[in-house]
């Protein structure tokens, strides 16, 4: 008997603390009065922020569903990651972290955000800060490959005075890509290594093609990386099938 008196008495405590726990919590002076934002505001302001959000904060400060809150703060655009804690007794602390857009993803007119960790997200492309960002494309789920791709062949083609426009994956696995100045090279399949190799390559032996014809790297037109022996390339101003037919005479 005595046990039995003990226990009933243990479940009384346990469900008076969790019924004067509830009430406890229902009290005003619990009532989420504020949220404290801090971290990347680049592109979304605090007030701006408060307004997205507050309309689905519902609960007090031991009630609230944090990980909805997160979720609503990472609904706003420009917004990649949101961390969010309970400064009691009645507000909330959100730590913000923004994408950084290093190039445009897609094709217009659904042109999308490439942040630095390889993740296309949706956002204004006219608030894109930069004046100028490379364009990637590529299949779905591939678009961190392309950034890879494009971060390694950057520097490379940087040392001949080239700088990316376009870098696209094609459907096959196929590489190309387009220079600020319009010229195309099509770079064939392979992963980073295999392809930087290729174009590598490429570069070491243009200088002295395009001095055989009397130009610049910066005449390059065209090239074809995809041989298996060679490449085949075509220069602004040199056309060598009027230099065969002139030979042939």
């Amino acid at each position: 008997m005595n046990g039995t008196a003990a226990l009933l008495l243990v479940g009384f405590v346990v469900l008076a603390v969790f019924a004067g726990g509830k009430w406890l919590g229902r009290l005003p002076i619990f009532a989420i009065e504020g949220i404290t934002v801090h971290g990347d505001m680049s592109h979304n302001s605090p007030l701006t922020l408060r307004a997205n959000v507050a309309p689905g904060l519902n609960g007090t400060f031991f009630s609230v569903d944090l990980a909805r809150v997160r979720s609503a703060f990472e609904a706003v655009p420009w917004v990649r990651h949101a961390v969010v804690r309970r400064e009691f007794p009645n507000r909330l602390r959100v730590e913000l972290q923004e994408h950084v857009a290093v190039a445009y993803w897609g094709d217009d007119p659904e042109l999308r955000l490439l942040n630095n960790f390889g993740e296309v997200f949706e956002a204004n492309v006219g608030e894109v800060e930069q004046d100028e960002l490379p364009k990637l494309s590529g299949p779905d789920g591939q678009s961190n490959e392309v950034l890879r791709m494009y971060q390694a062949l950057r520097p490379t083609l940087a040392a001949m005075d080239f700088a990316i426009e376009q870098l696209d994956l094609s459907g096959r696995g196929s590489w190309r890509v387009r220079l600020d100045g319009g010229a195309v090279i099509e770079m064939g399949r392979g992963d980073t290594e295999a392809v930087t190799e290729r174009l590598q390559q490429f570069l070491k032996t243009l200088t002295q093609v395009t001095t055989r014809y009397g130009r610049t790297p910066g005449s390059l037109e065209s090239a074809d990386l995809r041989h298996v022996n060679g490449y085949a390339v075509k220069l602004r101003g040199v056309t060598t099938l009027q230099a065969a037919t002139s030979g042939k005479k």
